[in-house]
C-alpha cells in the first residue's frame, strides 16, 4: 500500500465532480441494463487517503465507505463521524483475528470473511457487544494462491457454518477478481454463487470496471480512484 494522499495532493474541490461523474455512470449503466439505482450502492474506497481528503465526499452527501485497514480506519473515522454520524463504514481488506473486537467497533459492515477462524471471531465480539454486523463472504473467484478469498468448492460449507453455527448476519458475496483476466466471467460466477445460496448482495467492481459489475449483478461498486485521483 502507498503512502498516504493529502488533500494538498488532490484538491478537494476535484472530489465533488468526480464523485458526481461516479454517480451518473453508476445510473446511466443501471438504465442501459434494465437494473433498478436504488438497488447499487456506491461504496466510496478512501482507504490511503486522510480526513481532509474525504471531508469533500462527505460534505457532497457520500454516505458509504469502504476502508482496508482497521488501524487506519481507526484513525480517521471516529472524529468525521462526530460530524456525519450517518456514515455506513465498509471493511473491504483482509481482517485478522486478533482485529476482530475492533473491527466490530468500527465498521457497519465486514466483505471479507473468508475463513471460520474470522467468521468466529467477529461472532464472538458481536455477541459480547450484542451487536450485529453484517457481513460478506469474500471469494477467490479466480483460485489465487497470493489472494484472500474462500475457495468456491469451500464456499457453500463456510456460508453454512457462518449462518447456522456462528449465527453471523451473512447478506452476500464479495470478489476480486484477477487484474490480468477478463472481470465479467468472475463476475458472472459470483452472481450465479450467491444466486445458489440464497443471498441478495454482490459486491463487485471497481472503479475501472463497475459499470461491467452492473450488468452482472453488483448491488455494491468499490470505487476509489475514480473520485479521489490515484494512489
Amino acid at each position: 500500500m502507498g503512502e498516504n494522499v493529502t488533500a494538498d495532493e488532490v484538491p478537494g474541490k476535484q472530489v465533488p465532480g468526480n464523485l458526481e461523474q461516479v454517480r451518473h455512470a453508476i445510473a446511466r449503466a443501471c438504465a442501459d441494463f434494465g437494473r433498478d439505482p436504488a438497488e447499487v450502492d456506491l461504496v466510496c474506497v478512501s482507504k490511503t487517503f486522510e480526513a481532509e481528503a474525504i471531508l469533500p465526499a462527505l460534505r457532497a452527501g457520500q454516505r458509504v465507505f469502504g476502508e482496508n485497514r482497521v488501524q487506519e480506519a481507526a484513525g480517521k473515522w471516529p472524529a468525521l463521524r462526530e460530524q456525519f454520524p450517518d456514515v455506513e463504514l465498509h471493511l473491504i481488506g483482509p481482517l485478522q483475528s486478533n482485529k476482530a473486537e475492533q473491527a466490530v467497533d468500527l465498521f457497519d459492515v465486514i466483505q471479507t470473511v473468508d475463513r471460520l477462524k474470522i467468521a468466529a471471531a467477529i461472532a464472538e465480539q458481536c455477541q459480547k457487544k450484542n451487536k450485529v454486523v453484517p457481513c460478506f463472504i469474500q471469494v477467490n473467484t479466480g483460485a489465487e494462491s497470493q489472494k484472500a478469498g474462500v475457495s468456491v468448492e469451500d464456499l457453500p460449507a463456510l456460508v453454512a457454518a457462518c449462518r447456522h453455527d456462528l449465527g453471523l448476519k451473512i447478506e452476500g458475496l464479495m470478489c476480486i477478481p484477477p487484474f490480468d483476466r477478463p472481470v465479467a466471467p468472475h463476475f458472472a460466477l459470483l452472481h450465479r454463487l450467491a444466486h445458489d445460496l440464497g443471498l441478495q448482495k454482490l459486491s463487485m467492481g471497481m472503479s475501472a470496471d463497475f459499470e461491467q459489475a452492473i450488468q452482472l449483478g453488483a448491488t455494491h461498486v468499490r470505487v476509489g480512484s475514480a473520485i479521489f485521483g490515484s494512489r
